[in-house]
């Protein structure tokens, strides 16, 4: 044992357990300033989604009913109320192609603007619609898929009057779903066990099993097309096409909480955000990371990380918490 060891040898052993311990942590190298600065807004509610009508224009979306507006792009944010009546409702998404945008939330809502949110109108959604309206994607005037929260796609393409069902077979319920560039879906299974795919014009998802014992927490795509991977426990995987991934990689052992989004701000810069304020960034594709220690103070898990353009990002957290890009 040991105890029975000399104490010049005890005390050599436990310095060589010491620099093991503190190599196998592989802590981040830290960013020299955060790119990052922290936006009051009139609230404490969670943010759950944000988007532009134009560069400084935009509408913030999330519980409670919150709805706030922005004309400077995103430096400052004023509240806005809708007359929906007593109802407390989760805006979940919201999205814009020119001044035509659209809000989803639960209960059950749509929401339609044509001239960049001067006036709303609620859109009627069929009591047969499988699942609550999770995400909207605005494409053009008019044009627009609505996911719901069991996975089913519709499209409409007359402002809500219609709509097309795109998937005849929901998914089940879902964790979360995310939309590519050339409108390939990629969602998570509720649980995180596994993961469906659907490309435009088939009639089904497609489902993979996980590729490891971890469960998926966060899927996605980036610039390319291809998917990304965040599992239990930190970790992040990259593929070059559906069926191949690349070995899975856990950029910051020090912490155990868990990375719940990622997003590219250029092909090659990507940014990670998790419990606690954590935030990583990779400026060669995900070979190496860094991490940004300057949210690491806020009380605030951060939920989400988005880029509208390379100039312009966000990351959302919990209690109203939000980050600016400034670069």
């Amino acid at each position: 044992m040991i105890c029975s060891l000399p104490k010049a040898l005890r005390q050599f052993l436990i310095g060589c357990a010491l620099i093991v311990f503190c190599t196998s942590c592989s802590f981040l190298p830290s960013l020299e300033s955060s790119p990052w600065e922290l936006v009051s807004i009139p609230t404490n509610a969670t943010i759950l989604d944000i988007a532009f009508s134009s560069p400084e224009h935009g509408w913030l979306t999330g519980t409670r009913s919150t709805l706030m507006e922005t004309f400077d792009g995103g430096k400052s944010w004023e509240p806005r109320t809708l007359d929906l009546g007593d109802t407390d409702y989760r805006f979940d998404s919201v999205s814009f192609a020119g001044d035509d945008g659209w809000i989803t939330g639960k209960p059950s809502i749509l929401l339609h603007t044509k001239d960049s949110g001067k006036s709303w109108s609620r859109v009627p959604l069929s009591a047969k619609l499988p699942g609550v309206p999770t995400m909207i994607v605005a494409n053009a005037p008019g044009v627009a898929e609505m996911t719901t929260d069991v996975g089913a796609i519709y499209q409409t393409k007359d402002d809500g009057r219609n709509w097309s069902a795109m998937v005849q077979e929901a998914f089940g319920v879902l964790r979360n779903v995310s939309r590519g560039p050339d409108g390939t879906y990629v969602a998570v299974s509720s649980r995180g066990s596994f993961y469906s795919i659907w490309h435009p014009g088939e009639t089904s998802w497609d489902p993979h099993n996980r590729n490891s014992s971890r469960r998926v927490q966060n899927m996605g795509f980036n610039p390319e097309g291809h998917l990304w991977m965040l599992a239990r426990g930190g970790q992040i995987q990259f593929s070059n096409n559906e069926n191949e991934w690349d070995e899975p990689m856990t950029p910051d052992r020090s912490v155990s909480v868990g990375l719940l989004d990622l997003a590219y701000r250029t092909p090659e810069e990507i940014w990670v955000a998790g419990g606690s304020g954590n935030l990583l960034c990779s400026f060669d594709g995900g070979k190496t990371w860094q991490k940004d220690r300057g949210p690491a103070d806020l009380p605030s898990n951060l939920y989400r990380v988005l880029f509208l353009s390379p100039d312009q990002g966000f990351v959302i957290g919990q209690s109203g918490t939000l980050l600016r890009y400034v670069g």
